[in-house]
């Protein structure tokens, strides 16, 4: 160990003795660092990904852009949107996108960040949709991806016919490799169409018995300035209504990602083009624009997952996408999903108000195993929602809530309060209140559950930079949970409290400082194990970084993890990490990274994230607890203007243990080896 820590802290004052040079912050590297934090759903940081790289392909015009467009970006804030509007109406035309720098409320970094979805073109410029242009104009881009574990797992063992008579489930049904393949194709922001097809490791692929092909297909078309038609959405896509308390399968950002971006706003339909299998809709959606009034409508028919009971009742839903064994395939699209909805959106000057409305219906009972935490949950086969949800901005402050029922009457609400004097300083505060009987199965809002019911909170947050090279991101969610929790026998409460600090050395080097401390309460043994009670647990995590970026390309990222959990009357847990990074994009056609890490986790209650990059397109976070080692290299090479090929490898091992994982992913052994590959083509 000691040695490790004499080559961590070798790198770290050779990164510091580097001549460097000014470099722009990137937003591929502020989207991997939110992606870091805990909680983050990998699916909707892939449509993240997606779309942000769909901006950067087709930029807007500073000269055409509307607050519509504006919106898209989920970088800005409703502030920094409205503030970006005014200064374009009183600016245009601009000559160079260099001038957003002088916007009000918008920071350096977050200019930097947008100057890639932006350019400053002709606005007399006139956009053709003729079928000479759109075959001329229109952009193609294929993308083929390609996963492999080396190191064998157990569902892909040998078994003899007498096993798997009598445990069928015991041996996947399809190759141990994981692949996708998409296509997309778009003409500036006017038109969007695409294809997707996956393969998770494990299930068949054009195997005998399994005609399709691949496992999951999906398909979108978006078209947007029809008429009076903003957008209109074909196939999947996805959709936001007000703050989400009873709509939004768009992507939902986490506590830290901003105290300017807890406020949410109605989205118009975007493209599904993620490979996940579960939360989009697939069907037909419509904008339409009518003075100060926007309308949306929207119908949703799918097949979906779900476990059964033996009456053939809905118990609970899948949503992995996973169809590997017999079992799992048994349940795939086993249940008829249909949605619908709307939404009638006001917008004058600087207040907003928006009406929702949304009604959802299976050909099954849903009907979740009775227990005590669930009492209230919805047993039926259908169920409807209705919101009405406001926002209101005065100099400086931004008032924003949505309030929404649901079938039974129960009413649950949302309201936000934020204070911005300067581009230094940000205040807000939001409160919820989220009844244990309210339910609304599509609701994805501002919470510290994993649904929007039985909680209430208040959460407030400060960002501000008290120094010239110093800011602080720094929140406290005081949360009561009114009703039984799953693992929880009483009601309860949580304390949520983070801390970022970042301290700029100069324009090339930075110092993260992170701090998170959440207490909860759960089902707890006494020491002597003959009673239980609901006690409190409490975890500290601790994470120092060193970030330096070189003008010939070359970047290190030196961290130091730290974890600590306890619970009451038993002795603490601790976890330690450290890692290194070393990356290289000059302008050379071939970049990469190097990763290295080593962590020492007692359990998986004090296991350690750390993010390495992956291929391109894609997010990868691993966590770690045991004691071992983590190695990974990734390289990506610019073949030409219009290919591109990426590889990564990563090896993981541990000191302490002979297997890996459990079931049929049990891996025999104390090492684990994965490759992956990623081919794109522009065209």
């Amino acid at each position: 160990m000691k040695r490790i820590v004499v080559i961590l802290l070798f790198c770290f004052f050779t990164e510091c003795f580097i001549s460097l040079h000014a470099q722009q912050a990137r937003w591929h590297e502020y989207v991997e660092q939110l992606a870091e934090e805990e909680g983050m759903n990998e699916a909707a940081i892939e449509n993240l990904f997606q779309e942000l790289f769909q901006l950067e392909s087709n930029p807007l015009d500073l000269n055409r852009a509307t607050r519509d467009q504006l919106e898209r970006i989920p970088f800005l804030s409703l502030e920094e949107v409205t503030a970006i509007t005014t200064f374009l109406e009183k600016n245009r035309p601009l000559y160079s996108v260099f001038e957003l720098r002088n916007v009000p409320y918008l920071d350096m970094e977050t200019v930097e960040r947008i100057l890639p979805f932006f350019y400053a073109g002709n606005n007399k410029q006139n956009v053709s949709m003729t079928p000479s242009a759109l075959l001329h104009g229109g952009k193609h881009e294929a993308q083929l991806r390609f996963d492999k574990t080396v190191t064998p797992r157990a569902g892909y063992g040998d078994f003899s016919d007498s096993i798997l008579a009598r445990y069928p489930n015991r041996k996947y049904r399809g190759e141990d490799f994981y692949t996708s393949l998409r296509y997309s194709f778009h003409y500036r922001d006017k038109i969007q169409m695409g294809i997707t097809a996956e393969k998770d490791a494990g299930e068949p692929f054009f195997k005998q018995g399994y005609p399709r092909g691949y496992d999951h297909y999906g398909l979108h078309l978006i078209a947007r300035h029809i008429g009076i038609l903003n957008t209109v959405a074909l196939g999947d896509f996805r959709l936001s209504f007000g703050q989400g308390l009873i709509l939004n399968n768009d992507f939902m950002i986490g506590k830290s990602w901003s105290p300017e971006n807890i406020v949410r706003r109605t989205q118009q339909p975007k493209r599904h083009f993620s490979t996940a299998e579960s939360g989009f809709f697939r069907g037909a959606a419509a904008v339409a624009g009518i003075g100060d009034f926007t309308i949306t409508a929207f119908y949703s028919l799918k097949g979906i997952d779900a476990n059964l009971s033996e009456e053939g009742t809905i118990t609970s839903f899948k949503t992995d996408g996973l169809h590997r064994t017999p079992l799992e395939i048994a349940k795939k699209r086993n249940t008829r999903e249909q949605v619908t909805g709307g939404n009638i959106n006001y917008r004058k000057n600087r207040f907003q108000a928006g009406i929702s409305g949304l009604y959802h219906a299976y050909d099954r009972v849903y009907q979740p195993s009775p227990k005590k935490y669930n009492l209230y949950y919805l047993r039926d086969s259908n169920n409807g929602n209705a919101s009405i949800d406001y926002s209101y901005q005065l100099p400086g402050f931004i008032f924003a809530g949505e309030t929404a029922i649901s079938k039974n009457g129960s009413v649950a609400t949302l309201h936000t309060l934020q204070y911005r004097p300067s581009a230094d300083i940000s205040f807000s505060a939001l409160h919820r209140y989220y009844p244990i009987s309210y339910n609304a199965l599509y609701a994805q809002a501002f919470s510290e559950g994993s649904s929007v019911r039985n909680e209430r909170g208040l959460f407030l947050s400060v960002l501000f930079t008290p120094f010239r090279r110093f800011s602080v991101n720094t929140y406290l969610d005081i949360v009561r949970f009114p009703w039984l929790k799953f693992g929880v026998d009483t009601p309860s409460k949580a304390l949520d409290f983070y801390f970022l600090g970042t301290c700029t050395l100069s324009s090339q080097s930075l110092v993260d400082i992170r701090y998170k401390y959440k207490q909860k309460e759960k089902n707890l043994s006494w020491p002597d194990e003959q009673s239980t009670s609901v006690l409190p647990y409490a975890t500290h995590k601790l994470r120092l970084r060193y970030t330096h970026s070189a003008k010939n390309g070359w970047e290190f990222r030196t961290t130091a993890d730290m974890a600590r959990y306890t619970e009451k009357h038993f002795p603490p847990e601790n976890g330690y990490m450290l890692s290194q990074n070393i990356g290289y994009r000059g302008k050379s056609p071939v970049s990469g990274d190097f990763y290295v890490a080593f962590f020492d986790a007692n359990t998986y209650d004090v296991r350690l994230y750390s993010y390495e990059r992956n291929l391109l397109n894609s997010f990868y976070m691993p966590s770690f607890y045991g004691k071992g080692s983590r190695l990974a290299l990734s390289v990506k090479h610019n073949a030409s203007s219009t290919l591109t090929l990426s590889m990564k490898a990563g090896h993981t091992r541990y000191f302490n243990r002979h297997t890996i994982g459990s079931g049929t992913e049990q891996i025999d052994g104390k090492r684990r080896t994965d490759l992956f590959f990623y081919l794109r083509w522009k065209f």
